[in-house]
């Protein structure tokens, strides 16, 4: 299997190409663009009923993945996230996961095993996903996000990034979640909440946050008068 990333930073798009009768991807449910006409797709549940169910509980992935399958050499599927941004690639080897947001993931190959992993009380105080996605075994792994993405590499001295603007990140780091600015800060629409990374591995950021959007576009919204 092949794959590069294209139109990337603004509309990122992966073009994998399937070199061997056989292999696969399993993609996020609405994250194929196209595909060769006689590439195989199966809807199922990834992991079982009881594995699906916890993702989808637990950490909001979609219930349903699709898994598409070479049934000749050279045929092509494009895949893509949800929003306008940039995507990145992993070639997992089995010797570090990778955590990330469920929103974020895209496409696996299907010896990638999924699993959520518990925040405890960082995501009821961040405000974000009490779960993350863990990713972890051997085959590619494709991860987007919403805006570009840059890597930073994290040493002992830590870093310091907005909750909002977290792609990914690598197993050898941990991370506590704190308020910046004091309370009047918070209160009053500033930064709020970020992570301080601790450890030794790689951090993946994104340069927009879609929350920061959302909070931008609100106050243009059409109303209903009386």
């Amino acid at each position: 299997m092949k794959y590069e990333i294209l139109s990337n930073p603004n509309f990122a798009i992966a073009k994998i190409l399937f070199e061997q009768i056989g292999e696969q991807l399993v993609v996020e449910a609405s994250a194929m663009v196209a595909k060769s006409t006689d590439l195989q797709m199966k809807t199922g549940m990834r992991g079982g009923l009881m594995g699906a169910a916890k993702r989808k509980l637990l950490g909001g992935e979609s219930l349903f993945q699709n898994t598409f399958t070479a049934t000749t050499a050279g045929e092509t599927l494009w895949v893509a996230p949800p929003g306008e941004g940039d995507m990145i690639s992993f070639d997992m080897d089995g010797s570090e996961p990778v955590f990330m947001s469920s929103d974020n993931f895209v496409a696996s190959g299907p010896n990638v095993e999924l699993d959520t992993k518990w925040q405890g009380g960082k995501g009821f105080f961040s405000g974000t996903s009490v779960f993350m996605l863990r990713a972890d075994g051997i085959g590619p792994l494709f991860v987007g996000s919403y805006g570009g993405i840059h890597a930073i590499q994290v040493g002992p001295e830590g870093y310091i990034v907005d909750n909002n603007h977290i792609v990914a990140f690598t197993g050898g780091l941990d991370y506590q979640i704190r308020t910046v600015g004091g309370l009047k800060s918070f209160f009053g629409g500033g930064e709020g909440y970020v992570c301080e990374f601790r450890g030794q591995g790689t951090l993946w950021v994104s340069t927009r946050s879609a929350d920061a959007l959302a909070k931008f576009v609100h106050p243009f919204r059409q109303t209903k008068s009386n």
